[in-house]
């Protein structure tokens, strides 16, 4: 059976081969060979890195399951150089699976939809440019929640903005 997958990219790291985080999004792109790519954004980074992110999302179709497709990614950011350190720092390579043609999934390695993916402007972004209409499971369409996040928000007297 064949699925299809919505993957986040992101890259904050040069590459010594590949050069810029760009450049390294376009390698995987290519090597992935989505049925459907993003643009590649720059976003600002979450947590102590400093960096500025390159962010894509692709889809790809896929006969493995999703412990099986998530082996592939972290075998792919190995290969990229990614390395093991502290959470949301610099990295070369990321590669999140974020929803899945089966709905949802969830072990101890794994969630399918991704925990925070209705929380992040940075992935429902590039992902709305591909899958708008996909239904997150449990939640509504990619398209609803990135409007959620990124509607203006009214100004209080006082100056400051309501809701999250």
């Amino acid at each position: 059976m064949i699925h299809l997958y919505a993957i986040g990219l992101g890259s904050n790291q040069p590459h010594g081969r590949y050069g810029a985080p760009c450049a390294i999004l376009n390698a995987v792109l290519a090597e992935l060979k989505p049925v459907a790519a993003s643009a590649i954004i720059e976003t600002a980074p979450i947590g102590p890195s400093l960096r500025t992110f390159a962010n894509a999302a692709a889809l790809i179709e896929s006969p493995l399951s999703p412990p099986d497709l998530l082996k592939d990614l972290k075998a792919i950011e190995r290969r990229f150089g990614r390395r093991g350190g502290q959470r949301w720092g610099s990295r070369v390579l990321d590669l999140d699976i974020l929803l899945w043609s089966g709905g949802r999934w969830s072990s101890t390695a794994l969630y399918i939809p991704h925990r925070h993916l209705t929380e992040r402007v940075f992935a429902l972004d590039p992902l709305n440019q591909i899958a708008p209409e996909w239904r997150i499971p449990g939640h509504d369409t990619v398209r609803q929640h990135l409007a959620r996040l990124t509607r203006p928000r009214p100004v209080h007297r006082s100056g400051r903005r309501s809701g999250p």
